[in-house]
């Protein structure tokens, strides 16, 4: 008989790796300020989007002299905009050790033509960072968003390198320590850590990484939504709010609420610190329980925001049908949405745990897997 339904339920059961669950100050009703029916390029627009990037830089460190920009089309339009404009120039080594990274190796061989040194690890791995020539351009998640795994820090990318990083960032920022003078180019998205609505990307350029910009021209025709530079010259109303196409000023509004949620909480360091408790708890719960495992065995490598498990029970034969029964479950009592692995990744669980979640509710969540693993387990030997 599968054990009974646990006690407490979560109060928030959004635990999806993006869009993620809002910040639990969020309400609509505080989003009236938004200048809804203005024109983005109206004083009270350039002073929202304005708004929005100093708080970023507020709030992530990012020193001065970096440029940081809002452009479309999320964390994957800001990645591809990087590749696009600066790629070429020199050797290039891609990186990959999931699904996204895997994409942006694509677009570079296949797309863009580059004759690139690919270096690649499964899913749960990373690639020997010892290996990587950094004199060379370098394109790497820092967190792998579909896997679980990354990178520990920056200490293997040299401080007097002569290649560019760039660093798609997406679910590490607000998260995690990014070492900014060691990342020439870093992009991420408004939907990940801070909770905030889809479509809006950002990047943020270090100043060899705009040296780069207006010194050299890419052999390939750019799209109007990929061009940084005119004349040569970097264009950096960009960098002030002047984005290359229409925001959303509901979503930025969104997104400065976002941003001080975030203040309230003590910055970067408060958040990091939520990501890492609800991390722990999970932690806590796969110590207890040896039918289910961290995708990554590392913990130095273990992601503190999209957390990866499996099932390792002997009894399961079919991992895929026995992890989507297990999410079915979950998602009919309404105690968790959306935690399927990614659909390129090892069958099992990713359990979005930034610091929009509440750690009451990854606590609350742990006994519900529990329950569903026996119910499925159980679903099994009466079938066998």
């Amino acid at each position: 008989m599968a054990t009974q339904y646990p006690a407490t339920r979560p109060a928030n059961p959004r635990f999806s790796s993006g869009p993620c669950a809002k910040p639990p100050a969020f309400d609509l009703s505080k989003l009236a300020d938004a200048p809804l029916g203005r024109s983005h390029r109206a004083a009270v627009g350039k002073a929202k989007l304005k708004a929005a990037i100093d708080g970023t830089r507020e709030i992530l460190g990012i020193p001065d002299d970096y440029r940081i920009g809002i452009v479309p089309a999320s964390d994957t339009g800001a990645v591809e905009m990087a590749m696009w404009t600066m790629l070429g120039a020199r050797k290039v080594e891609m990186l990959a050790w999931e699904s996204f990274g895997a994409g942006w190796v694509t677009d570079a061989v296949k797309q863009l033509k580059l004759d690139a040194v690919v270096k690649e690890a499964p899913y749960g791995e990373i690639v020997d960072l010892s290996t990587v020539d950094t004199d060379n351009d370098v394109v790497f998640t820092w967190n792998g968003t579909t896997s679980g795994a990354r990178v520990p820090n920056g200490d293997w990318i040299k401080s007097d390198r002569a290649g560019l990083t760039i660093c798609d960032a997406t679910s590490a920022a607000f998260a995690q320590d990014l070492p900014w003078d060691k990342l020439d180019v870093t992009t991420f998205s408004w939907q990940k850590v801070l909770g905030g609505e889809a479509a809006h990307g950002m990047i943020v350029l270090s100043p060899r990484a705009v040296e780069r910009l207006e010194s050299y021209t890419p052999p390939w025709p750019l799209p109007k939504i990929f061009r940084l530079t005119k004349g040569g010259k970097l264009i950096e109303g960009i960098f002030i709010g002047e984005t290359i196409n229409t925001p959303s000023m509901l979503a930025v509004e969104d997104y400065l609420l976002a941003l001080d949620w975030a203040r309230s909480e003590g910055g970067l360091n408060g958040l990091r610190d939520r990501a890492n408790l609800n991390l722990a708890t999970v932690q806590s719960f796969v110590a207890e329980n040896d039918w289910i495992a961290f995708l990554v065995n590392d913990p130095a490598y273990r992601s503190n925001t999209s957390v990866c498990l499996k099932f390792t029970d002997d009894r399961i034969t079919d991992g895929a049908a026995f992890a989507k029964a297990v999410v079915k479950r979950l998602d009919a009592e309404g105690v968790a949405y959306d935690i399927g692995a990614y659909r390129d990744a090892p069958p099992g669980l990713r359990i979005w745990c930034g610091g929009t979640v509440e750690a009451t509710d990854v606590a609350a969540l742990m006994p519900w897997i529990k329950w569903a693993f026996e119910a499925e387990i159980e679903a099994l030997s009466q079938a066998a």
